[in-house]
């Protein structure tokens, strides 16, 4: 094995020599040297400057901490809505339970009644709640991303409202006909063949055989 003293100094992977402890990685220079690389210790004399366009700067932070950047931590001009309020997540809540309702009305409607019924619930809750004022004069800053949140949670607690509304629209049309055409539909549950269920189209409308009724 080579003698660890005899390793060249000018690689800087080269071990440390016997006995002297560990120090801060910096480039094995020859010894009576007093050159140090010009970007300091532990970088190379052609490291590469800093360009004149910025790169490789640290991006500066706006003023004031907080998410999204407002003073005092508040909500900054860019953020639509606030995970923190209640009535924000109550109306996001809403536009989820509103479009899956709608969906799982046309299959499921024990689901879709539930759904649509706390997708309406989360709405009306989120219209009635009013905004926190903020402690003290507010900012034009705050005064702007208090009316975006706002606006955007009206608008999603709408939306859920609508999409509910549809989706037990949907299931109560479907249970109302269930309910008037409750012969039809016992009729065909307890036949036996196609003949017979056909036969409890007779039950139905005339306008609503095509529709309704069991088809050949």
């Amino acid at each position: 094995m080579p003698d660890r003293q005899s390793t060249n100094d000018n690689n800087p992977f080269a071990p440390p020599p016997e006995g002297q402890p560990d120090q801060p990685w910096q480039p094995r220079l020859p010894e009576g040297s007093d050159e140090r690389p010009a970007g300091g210790p532990g970088w190379s004399s052609s490291q590469p400057g800093r360009s004149s366009d910025g790169f490789g700067s640290r991006p500066e932070r706006p003023s004031g901490g907080g998410q999204g950047g407002g003073p005092d931590g508040g909500q900054g001009p860019g953020l639509r809505w606030d995970p923190t309020d209640p009535a924000q997540r109550r109306a996001r809540y809403a536009v989820l339970s509103g479009m899956w309702a709608f969906f799982f009305s046309f299959f499921v409607q024990e689901l879709a009644l539930l759904l649509g019924a706390l997708g309406a619930y989360w709405a009306i809750s989120a219209l009635r709640t009013r905004a926190k004022a903020p402690e003290g004069p507010p900012s034009p800053a705050q005064t702007a991303a208090a009316a975006t949140a706002n606006r955007a949670k009206q608008t999603a607690a709408i939306s859920g409202l609508v999409a509910s509304a549809l989706a037990l629209m949907i299931v109560a049309s479907g249970f109302l006909v269930h309910f008037v055409y409750r012969d039809f539909y016992e009729c065909r549950t307890d036949a036996l063949t196609k003949q017979s269920q056909l036969a409890c189209n007779d039950l139905l409308p005339k306008p609503l055989q095509d529709t309704l009724g069991v088809r050949e």
